[in-house]
């Protein structure tokens, strides 16, 4: 792309290469996703908070999609990389449903696909700055992944990602088992969310859960946690410590 520059005195112009744009940090970012498998499928817990740098600007932003007939994805990071996610994996989707083949794609597949996609921007120096989890139900068989930002995926039972990563995995680690029912997993990911909303400022109680299974995609309505804020150290929270005021 050109554009042209007049000059100071007005009597000619030039012409000059415009520089390429990328993203170069964050600017609206959303905060953790929780996913977890269940004896059904998979359930996958987000809030809807945008951060604008510090502050919480927005407060009603969906960061969890349902991805053709068998996936549903959940991202972290920036919202306007995720909007370009987005925008890629409908072309995927739409390309794969023009070849009316019968086969649609699965979990894996899409999981496959993001992670190659993530990491061809890295190698770029172009980034998406997200954080993806990627979970899904085909032929009876759960699937639950996550790719960072440089293409680094694996699969497991149980992903978190930002702080989530820190303080929700040794709650599930602790308390997260194959046979949990809907009830239970639902429980488990409201008490992740509980602690990430007392230890992360970027946190909102404002939230979604969502559901995947064989039937297909349920994302709930935003609903908010009951909380506790009476607590000894949210009180005081300098109580003993040296040098504090």
């Amino acid at each position: 792309m050109t554009f042209t520059i007049p000059i100071d005195n007005g009597d000619s112009v030039k012409t000059a290469e415009a520089d390429s744009q990328r993203t170069l940090y964050p600017y609206v970012t959303g905060t953790s996703i929780v996913a977890i498998k269940y004896k059904d499928g998979v359930l996958m817990a987000s809030d809807m908070g945008g951060s604008y740098g510090s502050t919480l600007r927005y407060k009603n932003i969906e960061r969890m999609k349902a991805i053709g007939k068998h996936s549903l994805l959940g991202a972290s990071g920036e919202i306007s990389d995720f909007q370009e996610i987005l925008r890629y994996l409908d072309e995927l989707v739409l390309n794969d449903n023009m070849w009316d083949d019968g086969n649609s794609l699965g979990p894996k597949e899409v999981h496959n696909y993001l992670t190659r996609v993530m990491y061809n921007r890295r190698n770029k120096f172009n980034p998406l700055w997200n954080t993806l989890v990627l979970g899904g139900v085909k032929n009876g068989e759960s699937y639950l992944g996550m790719v960072s930002m440089i293409g680094v995926s694996f699969e497991d039972n149980h992903v978190a990602t930002g702080f989530g990563n820190h303080l929700a995995r040794p709650i599930l680690r602790d308390e997260w088992h194959a046979d949990l029912s809907f009830e239970d997993g639902v429980k488990l990911l409201e008490k992740c969310m509980r602690v990430l909303l007392y230890r992360d400022r970027s946190a909102i109680n404002k939230l979604q859960i969502a559901k995947i299974t064989e039937e297909g995609v349920t994302v709930s309505q935003p609903y908010s946690l009951k909380t506790f804020w009476e607590f000894k150290a949210f009180n005081n929270p300098t109580a003993g410590a040296e040098g504090s005021w």
